[in-house]
């Protein structure tokens, strides 16, 4: 016996890629240019904050594909469609920044000790346009930013991207009233330091949904305790809640009730208490729940592990 609710993802995921569109075309604009910058001023903030543009162009395409491959329905061999797609784009960009990241940390390290000379003037243009770039992006992804953990990588990258343009920004100013070279080094290592954190949690994030985590908050145990209170039911086992993408969560379980249930006509009440136990009282959005009613001495029909 089952209950489940539909998706109903459609019309958010067509706006999420007419969003993932706009930023990317102005992520791929402003990379062109922050790379034409690097080469005449010679700044590694620059160079690394290109680098950056260029995973985030990359993460933004990825990002659009995959918001385009969850619409596709689902099929006789993907029964959940593309859902885990968003999850496996956000991964792979996370995966991406990581390695822009650690570049940065060596080459600023190196660069410290070597500075290179640095055209402060021209690498102050560069850096406001690239900032002006970021900023119009962020405006376009703000409002959709928590609406998939796809969106929000994609958020994240390119905030890091304006604040990369903020620390070539500072940079260009010392260099340009100081003569201080180390400042371009500084602002690199800066840039690194604010992807590799960010690069983490979603990653952190994305093998949470592959390795099907309960989802966070919820605590499946006190969930079990809370569906064997309830009337005719006397045990709850195999019981699971995962994750298919950010937003459909699945839970199963194997419901063990009185024998009688199964006569008198209440088992479907009791399938509906529990379906409005998971989806109330959990406040958590069960977009599809299965519960096997089981009499009492079905139990050793299944495997020991289920129990």
């Amino acid at each position: 016996m089952s209950h489940s609710h539909g998706h109903g993802h459609s019309h958010s995921a067509g706006s999420t890629r007419g969003r993932l569109a706009i930023a990317f075309v102005v992520t791929t604009l402003v990379l062109i240019i922050g790379v034409i910058g690097a080469w005449i001023t010679g700044s590694l903030a620059l160079l690394v904050d290109a680098a950056h543009m260029l995973t985030d162009a990359g993460g933004l395409l990825v990002a659009l594909i995959a918001a385009t491959l969850t619409l596709r329905p689902a099929s006789g061999q993907r029964t959940w469609g593309w859902l885990r797609a968003e999850v496996l784009a956000a991964g792979a960009q996370a995966t991406v920044l990581l390695g822009v990241g650690g570049f940065a940390l060596v080459e600023g390290v190196r660069r410290w000790q070597d500075p290179p000379e640095i055209a402060g003037p021209e690498l102050l243009i560069f850096g406001a346009i690239g900032l002006a770039g970021n900023l119009v992006s962020l405006l376009v992804l703000l409002s959709g930013r928590n609406a998939s953990l796809n969106m929000r990588a994609a958020f994240l990258e390119v905030l890091n991207d304006a604040l990369g343009s903020v620390a070539v920004i500072v940079s260009a100013v010392v260099i340009t009233t100081t003569g201080w070279t180390r400042a371009d080094a500084v602002a690199g290592i800066v840039i690194a330091l604010l992807i590799i954190p960010r690069a983490f949690v979603i990653l952190k994030e994305a093998g949470s949904v592959l390795l099907e985590t309960a989802p966070k908050g919820l605590d499946v145990e006190a969930v079990r305790g809370h569906m064997e209170r309830k009337d005719g039911v006397l045990d709850v086992h195999d019981l699971h809640a995962t994750r298919i993408d950010t937003r459909t969560v699945v839970v199963t379980a194997h419901v063990v009730v009185e024998p009688q249930r199964f006569h008198d006509g209440t088992a479907p009440q009791i399938l509906d208490d529990l379906q409005e136990c998971l989806t109330e009282h959990w406040g958590i959005p069960v977009d599809h729940a299965t519960i096997q009613l089981e009499p009492p001495e079905h139990q050793r029909h299944e495997p020991e592990l289920n129990h």
